[in-house]
C-alpha cells in the first residue's frame, strides 16, 4: 500500500469515526416501526443515514429491513449497528455478523448480531453457536425472515391485548 493510499485509508476511517451518530438513543428514543425503546435494546439498535441528510434510528436489523423496503426512493449513505459487546455503533457493512445461535434475537426468531471485530464474533459463535456472515447475508436473512417474524409479532401483540384489562367507556 502506498503512503498516499494508507493516509487516505486512515483519513477515511477517522472521518467515519467522527460521523458516528452521537447520543442516537436520546435523539431517536423509539423505533418508528415497532415502538421499541432503543436504549433498552441498545445491543441491537441501528441507525440509517440517508442521502437526503436525514437519519432514522431503529431497534434491530428486522426494522432496518422494513425501513429500507418502505423507503425505496431514498438511498442509505451509511448504516450503523451496535457492536454487541460494547453497544458502540459501528459501520454495519464492515461489521462481522453472526446469524443464528442460541442467544435470542431482537424482533426475529433467527438472531442476527453484529461485532466490531472477528475475534469477538468467533468467541460468541464458540459459546452460542451460529455462523459468521457478512452484512449482505445478514440483510438477506432479515428479508427471508420478515414475513414469519411479522406474523409472530402480530400474534404476540394480539395475545398481550387480550390479557390487558378492558376499561369500560
Amino acid at each position: 500500500m502506498t503512503r498516499f493510499a494508507l493516509a487516505a485509508a486512515i483519513a477515511l476511517s477517522a472521518a467515519t469515526a467522527l460521523a458516528q451518530p452521537v447520543d442516537d438513543t436520546k435523539a431517536m428514543p423509539s423505533c418508528p416501526h415497532c415502538g421499541m425503546d432503543r436504549e433498552k435494546f441498545a445491543v441491537s439498535r441501528m441507525v440509517i443515514d440517508y442521502d437526503d441528510g436525514k437519519s432514522v434510528g431503529l431497534c434491530s436489523l428486522h426494522c432496518v429491513a422494513v425501513d429500507l423496503a418502505v423507503s425505496i426512493d431514498r438511498t442509505p449513505t451509511t448504516i450503523w449497528v451496535a457492536d454487541l459487546p460494547s453497544k458502540k455503533l459501528v459501520n454495519a457493512e464492515t461489521a462481522v455478523w453472526v446469524l443464528g445461535g442460541s442467544k435470542s434475537g431482537v424482533m426475529t426468531s433467527r438472531a442476527k448480531w453484529a461485532f466490531a471485530d472477528k475475534a469477538a464474533a468467533e468467541a460468541f459463535v464458540k459459546e452460542n453457536g451460529g455462523s459468521i456472515v457478512g452484512f449482505e447475508d445478514a440483510m438477506k436473512a432479515a428479508y427471508e425472515d420478515l414475513y414469519k417474524d411479522n406474523k409472530a409479532i402480530r400474534e404476540r401483540r394480539k395475545a398481550m391485548k387480550a390479557k390487558a384489562p378492558q376499561h369500560a367507556h
